[in-house]
């Protein structure tokens, strides 16, 4: 199963746990295949950094090493239209456009708000969860 993760969840699942972790755990088991775009995997990086500026003993370098080894690479055409309010997440939509796949993972208001956009899913992980992985 093809999905893209939003930053939130996959920062979510690395420091805490819980749904996104079980989420994160899948995919290391091979359940799961993450789809990026360069424009994805750079917020990734910001974040991690920004995380590594504030908490000097965070470093995401090897997780992310991993990452962008084991995920689906896509080069995602613009969209023609915005798509959500915040025009930040519309690379999530383009992702999965691009790539055919029909789930993002997300706790963005801005991405839920737009669940069924030319059939792509976006779930809360704990909804994924329950949908997806427990079958």
């Amino acid at each position: 199963m093809k999905l893209i993760l939003d930053t939130n969840v996959l920062i979510s699942g690395i420091f805490f746990g819980g749904p996104p972790g079980k989420i994160l755990q899948a995919w290391r088991d091979g359940r799961l295949t993450l789809i990026l775009s360069p424009e994805i995997f750079d917020e990734y990086q910001r974040v991690a950094g920004a995380l590594h500026r504030k908490f000097p003993l965070v470093d995401l370098t090897a997780l992310l090493e991993l990452i962008v080894v084991e995920a689906e690479m896509v080069q995602p055409d613009a969209l023609d239209d915005g798509v959500c309010a915040d025009p930040d997440d519309d690379k999530f939509i383009a992702c999965a456009l691009a790539a055919g796949s029909k789930l993002i993972v997300s706790g963005d208001k801005h991405l839920l708000d737009v669940n069924g956009y030319r059939g792509i899913e976006v779930l809360k992980p704990r909804t994924f969860i329950d949908r997806h992985l427990l079958n």
